[in-house]
C-alpha cells in the first residue's frame, strides 16, 4: 500500500558518483554517458529528450559542485561560459581570471 503522506523521493546522484534518494529535486540534468551537466531547460537536452534519445541515462545533481565533483563537465550549450574554462584548463589555457 502506498502511503500518500510521504515525501516524494528524487533520485540524484551525489559527488561519489552514486546514485541516492532525496526529498528535494535536483537543481542540474546530467547525460550519464558523456559524463555531462547543464541547465534543466537546455535546449539541446530538451531536443534529444523529445526525440526519446538518452532518457535512460538522465541523472540529476542537486548543485554544479556535485555535478563537477562527480567527474562531470558543463554543457557546451547551456552554459558556454563554464564550458569554456572547463576548456581552456583542459587545454592548458587557464589564467588568473575570476568567475
Amino acid at each position: 500500500m502506498i502511503d500518500n503522506n510521504e515525501p516524494k523521493k528524487y533520485k540524484l546522484i551525489g559527488a561519489d558518483g552514486k546514485e541516492y534518494l532525496s526529498e528535494e529535486k535536483g537543481t542540474l540534468g546530467g547525460y550519464r554517458r558523456k559524463k555531462i551537466y547543464g541547465r534543466l531547460d537546455c535546449p539541446s537536452a530538451l531536443r534529444h529528450i523529445a526525440k526519446g534519445e538518452y532518457v535512460k541515462y538522465r541523472v540529476f545533481f542537486k548543485d554544479e559542485e556535485t555535478a563537477i565533483a562527480a567527474g562531470y563537465r558543463p554543457c557546451a550549450v547551456c552554459m558556454k561560459d563554464k564550458y569554456k574554462k572547463w576548456k581552456d584548463k583542459q587545454e592548458g589555457k587557464e589564467d588568473d581570471r575570476k568567475s
